[in-house]
């Protein structure tokens, strides 16, 4: 594996969840729709309401399959299901995936921590180490601050 960090701008998002998640949602739309036209009992407001129910369910699917990270030149773009967020590469102090976490957490120079639903281990577990591998790299290469707390002198978080 190259030292290097890869070249900007970069998106990180989890695919297999993603492609699950939306698979599904057209999955049940259609199904739902399909429903709604060849039951002839129902009136064309309960037609309506079995495609709006199929739509919502949709909208809701898709939500969960909106999160990614951005890094380009200006800094990281943390989009999670309902949020956005753009930090700076300073604001970055580290990028942790521990054992048994659901996602990257960036710790920021506020002193909080952001969780990061864009990389995941769930399905792809190896893909999102990698990921968060390639984050830190790029946060260390580009971040001004502490190179102690820039290498992750936490044994929990994960090493590049």
């Amino acid at each position: 594996m190259s030292d290097l960090p890869p070249a900007l701008p970069v998106t990180f998002r989890p695919g297999h969840t993603r492609a699950v998640l939306l698979t599904a949602g057209v999955a049940i739309f259609v199904v739902i729709a399909a429903v709604a036209v060849l039951l002839e009992q129902l009136t064309p407001g309960e037609r309506i309401s079995f495609v709006f129910t199929g739509a919502l369910l949709f909208g809701v699917l898709a939500l969960l399959a909106r999160p990614k990270v951005v890094a380009d030149d200006s800094g990281i773009t943390v989009v999670n299901i309902t949020s956005k967020r753009h930090l700076e590469w300073a604001e970055v102090i580290q990028v942790n995936l521990r054992p048994g976490d659901p996602w990257v957490f960036l710790n920021l120079s506020d002193g909080t921590s952001l969780p990061t639903l864009g990389i995941q281990p769930g399905i792809a577990r190896q893909r999102a180490i990698a990921d968060a591998r390639t984050l830190r790299a790029l946060v260390d290469a580009r971040a001004v601050h502490d190179p102690e707390q820039a290498r992750g002198t936490d044994p929990g978080s994960v090493s590049g």
